[in-house]
């Protein structure tokens, strides 16, 4: 390939006559450079920053007297002052960003979609059948690996008789990375889908996801899907994750997207370009494949982006013991890419700025679960060492947060005749307790890395 995504498709496009300005929607139709947001939202964020800061002096005096400037500083830091900071930074760019139309081409090309199983059995019928449904205006192959399942995995889809299905069978378990790359290297098209086992592309997501890729800047090499959770009426812990898809992860991607950086093109739906994969050698073995191949992409100089209207449905751990083995390994996963890309950290694009964030996630991850937690518990006894009135300042930002998140998801969701779900009980837990459980999971997971600890791709 030469590098220029214009060869994949014809450069004749439908497209929407243009409309005329009027004062609802000028706004809209404003053009303000991608840099320009940025300062703009760095320079909001800096002041919300600013004043969190001064607010807090006498609750860092107070804390400074008690456990020393550093601990006071580690503490209040991680659990107020950065994350005010990169709140404030997320809602200003949310206000700001105005995503571009997705062309729709004259021609689709070709897509091979890669779906590497282990012992997926109950779930991989659906996921094929759900590619059948999917509209597709191009030519597309599945290719099907199955790593080693002890269960009908490879015998379910075998059965299914779809001529553009390819099932191929792994004796031995050998991980996700050596299946992908497997099929990689038996793709018929230039333009690769990578999809989990248990995870349905809704409605014409395939069509979508290849539009933006499409449309989207030609540096981009790589765009995520939009994931969302299918088995959210399950249990307590799904029900949880429905919010955390809806609203947090797809917003974060959105922004990063912005910004000319995707931080992780998820392995469970996102489109690559196969000259890429090959150039920077495929999947690595890791338990992080899907944000080291990101990462990878990134620090090549390459764009990834996101596909906001390109949903997928998958199944999110159902149980507290699978969710938190699974935050574990996106913990690990992120320790893995900064081991294999640290020079990323010193490439000078705006995206980078989220790279240096999650260089600081240990630390406000450790300062929740370590300090914060347990300073809660003092404060139900009137004991505000750490949690207390001056916390408060961290609401405000959070609320005007979930609002602009639920916002945007909302909008999406009804642009495709989809609704919210009013799962009251899921957002109650994910807005009070979901922090609980996932920060000091993420910690067990960082110093699973830093020890370690034995690997495994599982099947969550």
């Amino acid at each position: 390939m030469d590098g220029n995504k214009a060869h994949l498709t014809n450069p004749s496009v439908v497209a929407s006559p243009p409309v005329a300005a009027s004062p609802a929607n000028w706004w809209r139709q404003t053009y303000i450079s991608v840099q320009l947001k940025f300062t703009l939202a760095f320079a909001a964020a800096l002041a919300w920053a600013g004043l969190s800061f001064w607010l807090a002096m006498p609750w860092i005096d107070q804390l400074t007297l008690l456990a020393g400037a550093t601990v006071a500083w580690f503490i209040i830091g991680g659990i107020a002052l950065i994350p005010g900071f990169m709140n404030a930074f997320l809602a200003a760019s949310l206000l700001l960003d105005k995503r571009p139309p997705r062309s729709i081409p004259a021609h689709y090309p070709g897509i091979s979609i890669l779906i590497a199983a282990y012992n997926e059995g109950g779930s991989i019928a659906d996921t094929i059948e759900s590619i059948a449904h999917s509209p597709y205006a191009g030519e597309f192959e599945v290719i099907l690996v199955d790593d080693g399942s002890a269960d009908a995995t490879a015998a379910t889809a075998s059965s299914m008789g779809y001529p553009w299905l390819r099932v191929l069978r792994q004796t031995e378990n050998l991980g996700k990375s050596a299946a992908l790359n497997r099929a990689l290297a038996l793709a018929r098209f230039d333009l690769i889908v990578t999809l989990d086992a248990d995870s349905c592309p809704y409605n014409d997501a395939l069509q979508r996801l290849v539009e933006r890729y499409l449309a989207d800047p030609p540096s981009t090499r790589a765009v995520a899907g939009a994931m969302l959770v299918r088995n959210s009426r399950d249990t307590w812990v799904a029900k949880m994750q429905e919010w955390d898809y809806f609203h947090g992860i797809s917003a974060v991607k959105r922004i990063q997207s912005l910004y000319q950086g995707t931080l992780v093109a998820q392995g469970a739906f996102s489109i690559y370009e196969r000259q890429m994969l090959n150039d920077i050698g495929g999947w690595e073995d890791c338990v992080g494949e899907d944000i080291v191949l990101t990462w990878a992409i990134l620090q090549a100089g390459w764009r990834v982006g996101h596909a906001e209207d390109a949903f997928c449905f998958t199944n999110a751990p159902d149980t507290l013991k699978q969710f938190i083995r699974q935050r574990q390994r996106w913990a690990r996963g992120m320790l893995e890419a900064f081991r294999r890309h640290w020079r990323i950290l010193f490439i000078p694009r705006m995206s980078t700025m989220f790279i240096w964030w999650n260089l600081l996630f240990p630390w406000l991850d450790i300062a929740y679960s370590v300090f914060f937690l347990p300073g809660v518990v003092l404060a139900l006894f009137g004991i505000f060492w750490i949690a207390g009135p001056v916390t408060l300042l961290l609401l405000p930002m959070a609320l005007i947060m979930n609002l602009l998140m639920f916002r945007i998801g909302w909008k999406a969701f009804t642009a495709q005749g989809l609704h919210v779900r009013r799962n009251f009980s899921g957002f109650i837990i994910y807005a009070f307790a979901y922090s609980a459980i996932l920060q000091p999971a993420c910690v067990w997971g960082y110093f699973s890395e830093w020890l370690g600890l034995s690997k495994t791709w599982g099947t969550k």
